[in-house]
């Protein structure tokens, strides 16, 4: 920190009331997209596990641990996010730990999500940043939700070789998580839920078929590079040369990647405002360490359900095959009462659980982090305040419909 920022440090009141600020606002995604089942959970964290019937809660950090390393998941049961995925990708899951052309098809994503994917893809969503903030210049205003929406659409069809425009393919992947969330979300299923669902799944992969398919005059098993990309890479993720399952499976990382996206960059920047913590953005030293913490009060992800497929046991808590697992994130990596602390930040172990752990941690950890970094790098100089905000009640995970900001200098 420099003398100019430690002389216009706030007090500790002023301090606490910034963070309160930011926690309040940020609460209100939670409370008005899904109010029951939050107000449910909230009522149960005190036990780092409950059992309810054949449901088994898990809050606490080991528990969730426990519930990821040590208890065998059914990826593909009934009313689970791998479930939802696995209808979606027509038999085919991604993420899916098992199995030689799974974990093949997981390798290969890991490493267009790694290191050298973040350089290959870094200039799209810096392009979007660069000209979609530019308003705020000139005294203007600009809805962060709508340009993280283009930002993730943009990243994923760069990432999946689509020809495509970047929010089109950001509708329907936020649409298609919208109307599947209901799939695998407790309590009473809605009167055509599930063929609403369906549609909107069928619409996306249709999307992703229709814009790869100009990609089919390309040599087998390779697919054009994305501008500044090196040469023609092998089919990974890639849809050109795998058909209905490749165009399946696309639409479920787009499902992914763009709904977690939108989700957590505009509920970070709004805290990073909120709390007024633009400061510790701009040191390029300290600014991976905020981007982890505000991931982590985030919780983008808040609620992992899963079936156990063989007894196990979560922190002492025996569980049995069958039965319904709901993983906490936020309350997992204390979210729900620990602020973003620039002194005393969460240890690494704890702020990665955001993004699961061993063979179910999400290989695009680097890339959101990277694409959180970004953003709040290029919102820095602006200092930008929010003006209205207003949570979505239909998307798949709590976060905002509209975030306005402007900027203070």
């Amino acid at each position: 920190m420099s003398a100019d920022q430690a002389v216009a440090a706030p007090s500790g009141a002023e301090s606490a009331r910034r963070a309160g600020r930011a926690r309040r606002r940020d609460r209100l995604v939670y409370l008005r997209s899904h109010p029951v089942l939050f107000t449910l959970l909230a009522a149960t964290r005190r036990a780092p596990v409950r059992r309810i019937g054949r449901t088994v809660l898990v809050h606490g950090t080991r528990a969730y641990l426990d519930a990821l390393t040590r208890v065998p998941l059914d990826r593909t049961a009934e009313g689970t996010t791998g479930g939802t995925a696995s209808r979606l990708a027509e038999g085919g899951l991604l993420f899916d730990q098992e199995g030689t052309v799974h974990k093949g098809a997981r390798r290969s994503l890991a490493d267009d999500l790694g290191s050298a994917g973040v350089v290959r893809l870094r200039p799209v969503w810096t392009a979007v940043l660069e000209r979609r903030l530019a308003p705020l210049a000139t005294g203007g205003t600009v809805d962060l939700v709508d340009i993280t929406a283009e930002l993730a659409g943009a990243t994923t069809a760069a990432l999946l070789d689509l020809d495509t425009d970047p929010l089109v393919l950001a509708d329907a992947a936020r649409h298609a998580a919208a109307t599947g969330a209901g799939q695998h979300m407790p309590g009473p299923r809605l009167p055509g839920a599930a063929r609403a669902a369906r549609l909107a799944a069928d619409a996306l992969t249709d999307l992703v078929r229709d814009h790869a398919a100009t990609r089919a005059r390309c040599p087998a098993g390779a697919v054009p590079p994305v501008a500044g990309d090196g040469p023609a890479r092998t089919a990974g993720t890639g849809t050109a040369a795998g058909g209905e399952g490749a165009a399946g499976l696309a639409a479920m990382l787009a499902v992914a990647a763009i709904n977690t996206t939108v989700a957590a960059i505009p509920r970070a920047a709004a805290w990073c405002a909120d709390d007024d913590l633009w400061h510790w953005a701009d040191d390029a030293a300290t600014r991976p360490t905020l981007v982890a913490e505000l991931l982590r009060v985030t919780a983008p992800t808040p609620l992992l359900p899963r079936v156990a497929a063989a007894s196990g046991t979560v922190d002492g808590c025996p569980v049995r095959a069958g039965d319904r697992l709901a993983l906490i994130a936020r309350h997992a990596v204390d979210a729900h009462r620990t602020d973003p602390s620039r002194d005393n930040p969460a240890p690494p172990q704890v702020a990665q659980l955001v993004f699961g752990a061993g063979p179910h941690a999400c290989p695009g950890a680097a890339l959101a982090r990277a694409q959180l970094a970004d953003t709040l790098a290029a919102l820095t100089p602006y200092r930008p305040k929010v003006v209205r905000a207003r949570a979505d009640r239909r998307a798949a995970l709590p976060g905002w419909a509209v975030l306005t900001v402007r900027a203070t200098r």
